[in-house]
């Protein structure tokens, strides 16, 4: 789960680190009031979960709080990346004299966390990693004995940074830390990381991934969870527990693992049929689960056919054959549906399926060709 910058620094902040908390506006008239309210200049900076703002315009200065309006009413509705942006921070405005970026985020390969500093603050850290990649320092955390301060004197001469700032940076990189830990989460940023004219460390931007997996146990994050960007179905599915993105396309796809969903969706197209969503329901899939998952697909009158794909590893077969009978009986439909079920349990559940009469596969390529053909007979698209 990523967090908007306002709701980063907010994080932030409440951690020690330093930070300038500005105001969420959702309308030109709300960001006025904020840049009176916090004295001007500003700066509107659109509030949306991807990079590349500044570049697209999402990020403006404003002299007056008419200015900031005006600004706000640029910036919102603007399109960063497909993301429409429905909310702005006006921040204080500060004097920059040197940008840093600096980041923790989970090595898998090393099986730890990474933090990475660079004196290229500001930038798309991925362009200075093609471009200079000796200029990203890179520091491992031992779970073990975890940060260590040479480990911090390390990034801090590492990047350039005079002595007299090292102390800041060390206390804000261990602060920063306990935001990574005490969140959950998968990557804490700044960037960039500044130094005023006056000398002051800042964290003028922020970005914070959560595991999703984690969110039972932050009950605050999760509660503040931004939904604006989710279709109705996207959100159901959400609530349900289940892993679904809308798509535009006839054919309904319901299977267990995000690889095997991707791969159904690929052969689908291969035989000329258009995915009407990405559904990944996991392991141990139940009835009730089942149910709620052929509900959520259903729902989309673009939907012509379902293909059902599961492979049974943790999964039995014959379980997920009784919860697909099950879910059909209290389901009132017409839309034809291809199963294909392999592995555990695989022939019990063919018997199951064979004598509740719905389509089957005996392979992927068989039951997504089978899908498509259902769905043109129907008129799809």
């Amino acid at each position: 789960m990523d967090l908007f910058e306002y709701q980063a620094k907010r994080l932030f902040g409440a951690h020690g680190i330093p930070v300038k908390l500005g105001e969420v506006a959702r309308t030109p008239d709300e960001a006025r009031a904020a840049a009176e309210r916090i004295g001007c200049p500003v700066v509107v900076k659109a509030q949306v979960l991807t990079g590349g703002r500044g570049k697209a315009g999402g990020v403006k200065l404003a002299a007056t709080p008419d200015d900031a309006a005006e600004k706000a009413r640029t910036i919102l509705g603007l399109d960063i990346k497909g993301h429409t942006v429905k909310l702005v921070l006006v921040d204080p405005a500060v004097d920059i004299a040197t940008e840093i970026y600096v980041a923790i985020t989970l090595d898998r390969a090393a099986r730890r966390a990474l933090i990475m500093a660079s004196a290229e603050g500001g930038m798309d850290i991925e362009q200075v990693a093609v471009e200079k990649p000796e200029a990203i320092v890179r520091v491992h955390i031992d779970p073990a004995v975890g940060l260590q301060p040479y480990q911090l004197r390390q990034l801090a001469f590492g990047i350039g940074l005079p002595a007299p700032h090292h102390a800041a940076f060390a206390d804000l990189v261990t602060r920063l830390h306990n935001v990574f830990e005490a969140a959950d989460a998968t990557l804490a940023e700044v960037n960039p990381l500044i130094l005023t004219t006056a000398g002051e460390m800042l964290a003028l931007d922020g970005k914070v991934t959560v595991d999703a997996s984690a969110l039972y146990r932050q009950g605050a994050l999760a509660a503040d969870r931004y939904d604006g960007d989710l279709t109705d179905a996207e959100r159901a599915a959400r609530d349900a527990g289940l892993n679904y993105v809308d798509l535009d396309g006839s054919i309904g796809c319901l299977v267990n693992g995000a690889g095997l969903a991707m791969a159904s969706m690929d052969v689908i197209k291969l035989f000329g049929g258009e995915p009407a969503n990405f559904l990944d329901i996991g392991g141990g899939a139940q009835a009730d689960k089942v149910e709620k998952a052929l509900r959520i697909i259903l729902a989309d009158a673009r939907v012509k056919a379902v293909l059902i794909n599961i492979f049974g590893g943790i999964t039995r077969g014959d379980e997920v054959a009784r919860g697909i009978v099950a879910a059909l009986g209290n389901i009132a439909t017409d839309v034809p549906f291809v199963v294909r079920i392999v592995g555990t349990n695989a022939e019990a559940a063919q018997t199951i399926l064979a004598d509740a009469k719905l389509h089957s596969g005996a392979t992927l390529a068989e039951a997504a060709q089978k899908a498509v053909q259902l769905a043109a007979e129907r008129g799809a698209a």
